[in-house]
């Protein structure tokens, strides 16, 4: 069933027209497990993508390393090479798209290398920094 409506939003007035759903014989989405998902083909499984590239390079990363979690240019970076640091304690700021991500510690331990300076651009993967 169909109806229609007039919303305000931030002072402007739109008329929708919205469709009720609640009647769940209506549903236009298949019911949960009702599906299955083939396995990819070996060939696109071969050729790594972007994210796969990403995901690898953080997967070899070691378990005291500040990985980028997105790419970005570097807006800061909040410690130093031989200072303590506190697991969760933001180390490197990446902005993205006008936003921006505190990238943390993994853990308890001090900073032995850096390899960013503010203004550096890297890409999703890259090791920022090292905590032993």
């Amino acid at each position: 069933m169909e109806r229609k409506l007039r919303i305000t939003v931030d002072g402007r007035v739109y008329d929708v027209t919205v469709e009720d759903l609640s009647d769940t014989g209506s549903l236009i989405y298949p019911a949960r497990n009702s599906m299955t998902i083939p396995a990819a083909p070996a060939a696109e499984a071969a050729a790594p993508g972007p994210a796969q590239a990403a995901s690898t390079a953080a997967a070899s990363a070691g378990p005291g390393d500040v990985v980028a979690t997105l790419g970005g240019v570097v807006e800061s970076v909040a410690v130093a090479v031989g200072q303590a640091v506190r697991q969760g304690q933001t180390v490197v700021v990446l902005e993205a798209m006008k936003m921006n991500s505190p990238m943390v510690a993994p853990r308890d331990g001090t900073v032995t290398s850096l390899t960013v300076k503010a203004g550096d651009a890297v890409e999703a993967g890259r090791v920022l920094a090292t905590i032993a």
